[in-house]
């Protein structure tokens, strides 16, 4: 009853006055992004969402379009900003994710919405992630962020699938307002550069071993 009425009422809600009460700083980021890093203001991309439904998120993008002589894109972390830093270590760039959650697309709490390549190399066990949609913060991210190896944030991601209730939701949140506030995780410059490129790694896996489990 929770999962199926209770927290997609909750998330509804929560994301509206949270869209109507944030304008303020919708309004103040969005110009600062656009001053700062250029347009579009947004970073759109796809990713699977519940049953693996693909869907566009939205974030305040982050980092600048900076190219080489070849017009090829620098490494992320020759555009990833001070700026831009700033809005990821503050979760500030996650805000238009609740246009994400305002649509059903998305959920306060749930496994974060990874990228669609890696859909063929979940485990069977993994792909329960997908059983719910995915959230804004998860119990992966507040239990190590970017420190977390691949194995262990789908480890995170399936428990709370499994776990998931009123109670598991609460210990999320409080750990999210810790994580947030007190920026105990580094924000990696490189969005692979903590833990690796989680397709490669499981095809690399897969080559040696035959299975896509440890």
């Amino acid at each position: 009853m929770y999962a199926r009425c209770f927290k997609p009422l909750c998330d509804f809600i929560g994301a509206l006055l949270g869209l109507i009460i944030l304008s303020p700083v919708y309004l103040i980021v969005a110009v600062l992004v656009r001053v700062k890093l250029g347009s579009p203001i947004l970073f759109k991309q796809e990713r699977p969402g519940k049953n693996e439904r693909v869907f566009r998120l939205f974030k305040f993008r982050t980092m600048t379009d900076a190219r080489d002589e070849s017009g090829v894109l620098l490494p992320d972390a020759v555009r990833l900003t001070g700026f831009g830093k700033f809005l990821r270590s503050t979760s500030l760039d996650e805000l238009p994710e609740l246009f994400n959650i305002l649509r059903g697309e998305m959920s306060f709490i749930g496994p974060r919405p990874l990228l669609v390549t890696y859909l063929p190399y979940y485990s069977e066990r993994e792909k329960i992630r997908h059983a719910v949609r995915p959230g804004l913060t998860g119990l992966a991210q507040v239990s190590g962020r970017n420190y977390l190896n691949w194995d262990d944030r789908m480890a995170k991601d399936v428990e709370y699938v499994e776990q998931l209730g009123v109670a598991m939701d609460i210990k999320v949140i409080a750990k999210t307002v810790g994580t947030v506030f007190g920026q105990r995780d580094s924000v990696a410059a490189d969005t692979n550069a903590a833990e690796g490129n989680f397709a490669q790694i499981r095809r690399e896996r897969l080559e040696k071993t035959g299975r896509l489990e440890p």
